[in-house]
């Protein structure tokens, strides 16, 4: 199923998208609302490369108020780690995920380099993981930069800026 819902949030309409079963499959979100359904296309073709069939068809869920929830704060993003399928995802993919929400918490950020320094991998493996995380804003790969700037985010830097802005990092924003 997928669960669609648009919120007011820091001056800006938000798009959120979940799709699920019995737990969240992905996630995508947009500051434009023409800019979603790509999103949803491209997670959904994504999920698909990696064997998980995604339902669009519409339905409700408390998950894009979970996910909004996450962005305002109100919910820590390891409250919503029992809610990831994970299906789909490799292990390394995984072990980066859970430490990342587990670690790297709201108003904060790390390098690509400080997070390879931790699991023993290299910066592009993480660049690389980032790239295919699944669970945007849960899993918060925008909290992960570059040493020397702001770094890449799929699928619209403008995105990794708001929600970075959103947790008060004015040093990566401004």
């Amino acid at each position: 199923m997928l669960s669609v819902k648009a919120f007011e949030l820091g001056g800006r309409t938000v798009w959120i998208a979940v799709l699920w079963e019995e737990r969240i499959l992905g996630i995508t979100f947009s500051l434009k609302e023409k800019h979603l359904s790509g999103n949803v296309e491209r997670l959904v073709r994504f999920l698909g490369r990696r064997g998980v069939k995604g339902d669009t068809t519409p339905g409700k869920s408390p998950y894009p108020d979970l996910v909004r929830d996450v962005i305002l704060g109100r919910l820590d993003n390891a409250d919503l780690l029992p809610e990831l399928s994970f299906e789909g995802v490799t292990p390394f993919e995984r072990r980066v995920y859970e430490w990342l929400i587990k670690n790297v918490k709201r108003g904060s950020v790390i390098t690509y380099g400080g997070l390879a320094r931790a699991l023993g991998t290299s910066p592009r493996a993480i660049g690389g993981a980032m790239r295919r995380n699944p669970y945007p804003v849960v899993v918060p790969c925008h909290r992960v930069v570059a040493k020397d700037g702001i770094g890449y985010y799929t699928p619209r830097l403008d995105e990794k800026i708001f929600l970075l802005e959103m947790e008060g990092v004015e040093v990566w924003t401004g």
